[in-house]
């Protein structure tokens, strides 16, 4: 083989490999390969650094990170195993949602035929899902309720209608969201509402609970093992929320902005624990603002949106769908947790920022 047939140009070397220039400039950046310069002081590829990039390439089909791609490049493989569990999940959470999808379809197809769009008030898209046999075992346990909606409304009434197993509670910053989930806790019954402060001097308490409740301890002790399992890093703020989850009975929880105090993984671990519980448990409410918890791609049929608009109208019901009334709004709420974490300094520094949250 010639010289010139051994070292490859960025775009042929790209093509080879199935990625784009980029992604070659990219890996270089990050210190994963250093491609060999002509005298004229071009990128090229020879046998060893395509092997090399080959090896990037297989490591980022499998859904690892670059910096798990360097750990394991650089003889450090500690990381892979997390990290194929962290891919694993969302794999599966990916076929979990394709199979609803399916039977969406299925449900509209049906509807479409019987002429049944829409139940009473509330408008049913055509992307909205019906609930499986468990979510509505448990809409009739806890059952439809109204209320009159709280300030920043102007006091009209809310029917709170088919309750799934997730639920989710959206809006900007001064939206009212905060009010609203505290007036679903209300109305609810036996609802608990779970605050920010759920972390703060909580442990002494807790630790006693525990002692005092060997029940309570072993549920603990087998959600934080699941959650660990997925990914999750053990936090006060998760302890805190797998606690609450663990001795909840027969309750509604409704949580002030779940992902307080918890890292992206953990999140990710979170949110695929909370789907994989037992169908009889009772159903979450889940204030957020981060895409990690609620991840629009997955929505499945026993979740639920509702937004609470910055104009203060009334809140509404959105299908997790492109195209569906709202869903750009509640797209544009939600943001990567890293992104969540950069700015929730600065609206902690609002001493009214809780009541407008």
């Amino acid at each position: 083989m010639s010289q010139s047939a051994q070292f490859l140009p960025p775009s042929e070397a790209a093509r080879r490999l199935g990625v784009s220039p980029k992604a070659l400039r990219l890996y270089e950046q990050r210190g994963l390969i250093s491609p060999v310069r002509t005298a004229a002081g071009w990128r090229i590829y020879g046998p060893v650094e395509m092997a090399r990039a080959a090896e990037i390439v297989a490591l980022r089909s499998l859904g690892l990170s670059l910096a798990d791609v360097a750990g394991v490049l650089n003889g450090d493989p500690d990381g892979l195993a997390p990290a194929l569990a962290t891919h694993e999940t969302a794999l599966e959470g990916q076929i979990r949602g394709l199979a609803e999808r399916v039977e969406r379809v299925r449900t509209i197809r049906a509807g479409l035929d019987n002429g049944q769009i829409s139940t009473g008030n509330q408008s049913v898209s055509p992307h909205s899902a019906a609930p499986d046999s468990a979510s509505r075992a448990q809409m009739r346990a806890v059952g439809d309720v109204s209320f009159d909606l709280p300030w920043p409304w102007g006091g009209e009434t809310f029917q709170l209608r088919d309750i799934r197993a997730l639920n989710y509670i959206i809006g900007p910053l001064g939206s009212g969201k905060t009010r609203f989930a505290q007036m679903v806790a209300r109305s609810l019954p036996e609802a608990r509402f779970l605050d920010l402060q759920r972390t703060f001097g909580a442990g002494a308490t807790m630790h006693a609970l525990l002692d005092a409740d060997s029940d309570l301890k072993s549920r603990l002790d087998r959600i934080i093992c699941l959650l660990v399992d997925q990914g999750a890093g053990i936090t006060p703020a998760l302890t805190a929320l797998a606690t609450a989850l663990a001795s909840g009975g027969s309750s509604v929880l409704v949580v002030d902005m779940v992902e307080q105090g918890l890292d992206h993984a953990t999140q990710v671990a979170l949110m695929a624990y909370l789907r994989q519980r037992a169908a009889e448990a009772p159903p979450l409410f889940l204030m957020t603002r981060s895409s990690a918890i609620l991840d629009l791609r997955y929505v499945g049929s026993n979740e639920t949106i509702t937004f609470c608009p910055a104009n203060h109208s009334p809140p509404i019901r959105v299908a997790p769908f492109p195209g569906a009334p709202g869903y750009e709004a509640v797209a544009t709420c939600l943001a990567t947790p890293e992104v969540r974490a950069r700015t929730e300094g600065v609206i902690a520094w609002r001493p009214d920022a809780k009541q407008y949250a």
